[in-house]
């Protein structure tokens, strides 16, 4: 049987600032994939790599995606700090959204407050480490 919530005290709290994070990064998320894909498009995109390996880059600009590719050599503006700003933004966006629809998700079944406590510092943890490995993959390539 599922039980209601209690409602959220009003004003700024965790819950309304989450609620609003949700609606900024899901937007931010698509501003960035259109940045991406106009990026790549102006980089030559259109006659360099097919559309799958397009939109492979315009969400996770790694220069692997496009080794297959006819492009001449990757290190020509392909590998740039742009694209790895870019990319760092896109999976801020992507795993904090995520991580936090999880932490919703979660509340919404678990009623016990000193389990929904520890799996929020689980979660905390979780989105620590991903971000983390994220941003060394990001860095070293």
């Amino acid at each position: 049987m599922l039980r209601s919530r209690t409602v959220p005290r009003r004003g700024w709290n965790l819950e309304f600032v989450m609620w609003v994070f949700t609606r900024v990064s899901g937007a931010a998320m698509l501003i960035l994939g259109a940045l991406g894909m106009i990026g790549a498009l102006i980089m030559g995109a259109r006659t360099q790599m097919d559309l799958a390996t397009l939109m492979r880059w315009t969400f996770f600009p790694n220069p692997n995606h496009v080794v297959n590719s006819n492009i001449p050599d990757i290190n020509l503006g392909w590998v740039s700090l742009y694209w790895r700003i870019l990319q760092t933004l896109i999976v801020f966006f992507g795993v904090s959204h995520g991580f936090n629809g999880l932490r919703v998700v979660m509340d919404d079944y678990i009623h016990h407050d000193a389990v929904r406590k520890v799996l929020r510092v689980v979660i905390l943890v979780l989105w620590i480490a991903v971000m983390a490995v994220a941003l060394y993959i990001i860095i070293t390539s």
